[in-house]
């Protein structure tokens, strides 16, 4: 122990004396929550809406109102004609036209059917689902509003319940996937390139001279690595919640225990690939890539696992970030407790003693 008491000190000396891993462990986290917290972002909104009103009603007024007050739709930048809706979609100049025959006030009256147009351009299809399901969101509660309670309109209305974000706020769901991204992306970074330094600068073989073994020197170094990325997690949950408005509704104490564990995994991948390069320069570009791009692409923080190929579905389960994101949206959205995450914990504390234990061994034999 008193030996990697002072491999410890002397990276924590290390950190402190190079102000580029403090910058990379402390300054880097906050500004990617904060830029990808608002570039990340698929709330579709100013959506270019044209109406074609042939009803001419307070009415149908009211509902075009409606429509343009939603926060999801506004009138199109240049006046149109309406004469051709296709060419307007061609051209641009609306993304969807809103067709309001005759008869719109006597069908609320009398509960008679009655069926709006909507005209859609589906070259996004992203484009186009929001604004399906923004409309049908609009105009349920437009006939909410307007029917009297005696009557009804015929056919069924679906009457859509959003648990967990009844907002819809794509900074709600992104936010706690970006902690994943970025602990994972940090502890790697920080940890392949302090062991890459030492053998650039010659200053691992006097590690190696000196009486410690391997797994105290690995011990050692990784310890003020923890505390450094368990500072950034507390930093950017902070902002997360203060800046962000993201909820928390489930166990601190909780998630700062797979913090750690997910943190290990981490920092594992790290030394496994310190263990593999000897420049600093190429342990960074290893570890970015190694980490950030199957965290990103392949750990259902942007794309649905479910809807990917069925040999990519078998890797996902090798990203340490397919689990902690379901554990840390669980906790801080849900408020799941680990009778409802202990399968996740589990794959995670498995994962994450395989990667310890192939990073420790390769160590060994590179040093060895």
């Amino acid at each position: 122990m008193p030996n990697i008491k002072y491999i410890a000190i002397k990276e924590i000396r290390h950190i402190l004396r190079d102000p580029r891993s403090l910058t990379i462990a402390i300054l880097m986290p906050l500004l990617m929550t904060f830029l990808y917290g608002y570039a990340i972002n698929l709330d579709i909104k100013n959506i270019k809406l044209a109406v074609l009103d042939f009803e001419k009603s307070a009415p149908s007024r009211e509902l075009i109102g409606r429509f343009y007050n939603s926060g999801y739709f506004i009138k199109p930048t240049s006046p149109v004609n309406l004469a051709d809706p296709e060419k307007i979609l061609k051209r641009g100049d609306a993304n969807v036209i809103l067709v309001i025959p005759s008869g719109l006030g006597k069908a609320l009256i009398t509960g008679s059917k009655y069926e709006l147009g909507l005209t859609v351009d589906g070259a996004d299809a992203n484009l186009a689902a929001a604004t399906s399901s923004y409309s049908a969101m609009v105009l349920q509660q437009f006939i909410m509003d307007q029917l009297p309670p005696e009557v009804q309109m015929p056919g069924v209305i679906i009457s859509p319940q959003v648990l967990y974000n009844p907002d819809m706020k794509s900074s709600h769901f992104f936010v706690p996937g970006l902690i994943a991204i970025i602990l994972m992306m940090i502890s790697a970074l920080l940890t392949s390139a302090t062991i890459a330094r030492e053998k650039e600068t010659g200053t691992m073989e006097q590690l190696l001279t000196s009486p410690v073994t391997s797994r105290q020197i690995i011990v050692g170094k990784v310890i003020p690595y923890i505390g450094l990325a368990l500072l950034d997690a507390i930093l950017v949950l902070i902002f997360a919640v203060f800046h962000f408005g993201v909820p928390f509704i489930g166990s601190i104490l909780l998630l700062l225990v797979f913090s750690v564990i997910y943190i290990i995994a981490a920092l594992s991948i790290g030394i496994l690939i310190s263990a593999l390069v000897k420049t600093q320069q190429l342990a960074m570009m290893t570890a970015m890539l190694v980490t950030v791009l199957p965290s990103v692409m392949l750990s259902g923080f942007i794309f649905e696992i479910k809807n990917m190929p069925a040999l990519l579905q078998y890797i996902t389960y090798l990203i340490p970030a397919r689990y902690f994101l379901l554990i840390i949206r669980g906790i801080m959205l849900k408020g799941s407790g680990l009778g409802v995450l202990w399968v996740e914990a589990l794959f995670l504390i498995i994962l994450t003693n395989i990667l310890l234990a192939i990073a420790v061994k390769k160590f060994n034999l590179k040093i060895g």
